[in-house]
């Protein structure tokens, strides 16, 4: 069986947007595995126009090239970590955005998330969670949050993540438990 493929998403496109640095610290954590392969994955690279199909793709092939586009990368992965912000208790809209342009894509199989902001985006992943299980998705249990002063002096004071090492036994719980679900989707996605 080859190896998963995990896929980091960074679901700001902001000019100021600070889902860069949590992205590649996540990513160089998952690359010192031996286990899956990780490639990062920028909503910057898939300029969405606001969801204007006649259905979604589960039931009408897409006519939008960037959806189209967009629908064939996530299809390559067997899971995902997304990375995201919290604006106004919510995910960031262009993610919503992205989400809802695929769906036989995201079905059976596990997200992983790590957020940052005041309170960690605790409150979009939750909801982030929500919608993955209408994607047919496995949400982890365990998710990494870069919360209130952590994510300022990252932000504002030039702080290096992985200076924060409480965060990393979190982020190596969810790594293991991401692995697992998508090994175990994997293995059964192939015998279906």
């Amino acid at each position: 069986m080859a190896q998963p493929k995990i896929a980091v998403i960074i679901s700001s496109t902001r000019e100021t947007r600070f889902g860069e640095k949590p992205a590649q610290w996540i990513y160089n954590l998952a690359t010192q595995r031996s286990d899956i392969d990780v490639e990062i994955l920028d909503l910057r690279d898939f300029p969405l126009p606001f969801f204007d199909e006649v259905a979604s793709n589960a039931w009408v092939p897409s006519q939008n090239e960037v959806a189209q586009r967009w629908q064939k990368k996530v299809a390559e992965y067997d899971g995902y970590i997304f990375v995201t912000a919290e604006y106004n208790r919510s995910i960031t809209g262009v993610l919503k955005n992205a989400l809802d342009y695929a769906y036989p894509e995201w079905n059976k199989k596990p997200a992983a998330f790590v957020g940052y902001g005041s309170v960690g985006a605790a409150r979009a992943i939750e909801q982030l969670r929500l919608i993955c299980v209408e994607l047919q998705m496995a949400p982890t249990r365990t998710g990494v949050h870069i919360q209130g002063a952590d994510f300022m002096a990252v932000w504002q004071q030039g702080k290096n993540i992985a200076e924060l090492e409480y965060l990393q036994q979190n982020a190596a719980t969810m790594l293991d438990e991401l692995i697992w679900w998508t090994n175990a989707l994997k293995t059964a996605r192939e015998q279906a």
